[in-house]
């Protein structure tokens, strides 16, 4: 008989952030400039009525955790209230570029890390509340966060996880019993919102900003020391960190990891909104799930965030570019650490050519073509981003039902127009035909190309359903779990993160949660548009 797990009040945390590096041990949690330091030590400040709203049972069973009742020790140490002996909490400092500008000393403003715990697998993992009050590097904020965004980031957390997707993910959703004011567009009309507090895990959050902020304060040693600690703890497979060369090929790992989530999230038609270099997981990770959002209408130009709206330097065809262009920050921070910082641009050279070979990877997969015709597959995958943006076809939809049509069509060429009228119809935003001019031509020369492979029209259809989701988290369907677990009711969000959890799925019963944007939701904010208020 197996033994009985522990609740997370009952774990044993390790402490290797803490041990290892240098810390701030203060009572103080005023907002202040931390120099010298890795991390503050904090405690988190108590909420009024915690209790569980959420919980993800198979990440917790890999955490080796039981799931807790929806009151008691367990939720009060995920709400913050309870600090056990093991637990040593903490806030993270680091710096970063917003928007493309330098920002200074930034840090966990509102999340607070209790502590790792030791997986299934043997590794260590670390859980930090992303709500649990005010830190050093809080700035004017409270430290808290609402419910809106919390059941966000909760569900995104996880629903990439199951698409595939390098992510961090999340362990539970409290509400704390608490109202935080928030002003969510920022235009003047603050409100009183439920808060909520969101236990989130990954191996570490350790991010660019980290090492830009040591860089930038001249504190080498510091810069030095936390390098250190991620090559020994987290890419041990690159040896002792004994000189440049070993920095250098952990900077090109670091490159390629990067490159290979952003290709994930282009593959997805996942926008993530907010790529500061702060936003950005030394280990490829995806992190902080803000104002994001999955393409509805295709559409390169797109970016959920309201406060993006004047430049869209984050919009999902922006994404790549960004990528590279905070490597590049990441790089000149890390330049201190080697004789030649030109030793580092291999690294982004890598960066692109490992984006571009997954990127056209994944889209073969998406389109069922596993033969090899280099220079016409780069052709018409050029031209199908072309055809998407010009028509307003919904990502998601489209690949989705390409996948069912395309193995048809093979098999009964006279059977074409007939099949891509009916995906066009269930795809599409638009009524117009001139809209779908240019990709109906391009379906004429995807299924010509079709018919070179030599796989079955059954293999064909197998490879394309598990490329391409029936079921993402669409920011309409985020909002009507919001809404419902305001007014109390949690079968919304239990009901879509059971479906999120298998996305690749058909599952019949669900089909209205795999259904186009409804027009209500073309301009509803939380739907449309969002911004970093949470």
């Amino acid at each position: 008989m197996s033994a009985t797990l522990p609740t997370i009040d009952q774990a044993e945390f390790q402490n290797s952030f803490v041990t290892e590096l240098r810390g701030e041990i203060s009572a103080d949690n005023r907002p202040r400039q931390v120099p010298g330091y890795h991390y503050s030590r904090v405690v988190p400040t108590p909420v009024a009525d915690p209790h569980l709203l959420a919980w993800a049972d198979e990440l917790a069973a890999f955490l080796g955790l039981a799931r807790p009742a929806e009151r008691g020790p367990a939720v009060d140490a995920l709400a913050g209230n309870l600090v056990t002996g093991s637990m040593k909490p903490f806030a993270a400092r680091y710096g970063g570029h917003q928007f493309g500008s330098w920002a200074g000393q930034l840090g966990d403003g509102r999340a607070i890390s209790l502590g790792e715990v030791t997986a299934a697998d043997g590794t260590p993992w670390e859980i930090q509340l992303k709500g649990a009050g005010p830190t050093p590097y809080s700035r004017r904020a409270d430290g808290r966060a609402v419910l809106r965004s919390s059941v966000r980031e909760f569900l995104c957390s996880e629903a990439m996880h199951y698409l595939g997707v390098p992510t961090t993910r999340a362990l539970s959703l409290v509400r704390t019993g608490d109202e935080v004011v928030r002003d969510m567009f920022y235009n003047g009309n603050p409100q009183a919102e439920p808060g909520a507090i969101v236990a989130r895990v990954a191996p570490t959050f350790v991010r660019f900003g980290n090492f830009q902020m040591m860089a930038a304060a001249g504190e080498l040693d510091n810069l030095r020391a936390l390098a250190n600690y991620v090559i020994r703890r987290y890419y041990p497979e690159l040896g002792e960190p004994t000189g440049p060369e070993v920095y250098v090929r952990w900077f090109e790992e670091i490159c390629r990891r990067t490159a290979v989530m952003l290709a994930h999230w282009m593959s997805v038609g996942f926008v993530h909104g907010v790529m500061n270099t702060d936003n950005m997981s030394i280990l490829g990770l995806t992190i902080d799930y803000g104002p994001y959002g999955w393409l509805e209408p295709y559409d390169p130009d797109w970016t959920p965030n309201t406060t993006d709206f004047g430049s869209r330097r984050y919009a999902y065809g922006q994404q790549p570019n960004v990528g590279l262009w905070n490597l590049w920050q990441l790089a000149r921070a890390l330049a201190h650490l080697v004789e030649n910082p030109e030793l580092l641009r291999p690294g982004l050279d890598l960066y692109s050519a490992t984006f571009e070979a997954k990127r056209h990877e994944m889209l073969l997969r998406k389109l069922g073509l596993t033969s090899q015709t280099a220079e016409e597959d780069k052709a018409l995958l050029a031209t199908l981003h072309e055809a998407l943006a010009g028509s307003e076809v919904d990502m998601t939809l489209f690949f989705r039902h390409l996948s069912h049509a395309a193995p048809v069509v093979l098999m009964n060429p006279e059977s074409a127009e007939a099949a891509w009228t009916e995906l066009l119809v269930a795809a599409s935003y638009s009524t117009a035909p001139e809209e779908e001019a240019q990709l109906r031509q391009w379906l004429g020369h995807y299924l010509a190309r079709l018919q070179q492979e030599t796989a079955a029209p059954e293999a064909i259809r197998e490879l394309m359903l598990g490329a391409n989701p029936k079921y993402v988290l669409r920011n309409y369907l985020a909002q009507q779990a919001i809404e419902a677990a305001e007014a109390g009711d949690l079968s919304v969000l239990n009901r879509l993160m059971e479906v999120l959890k298998t996305p690749f799925a058909e599952q019949p019963e669900h089909e209205e949660l795999a259904a186009k944007r409804p027009e209500w939701a073309r301009e509803k904010p939380g739907c449309a548009t969002l911004s970093c208020s949470s």
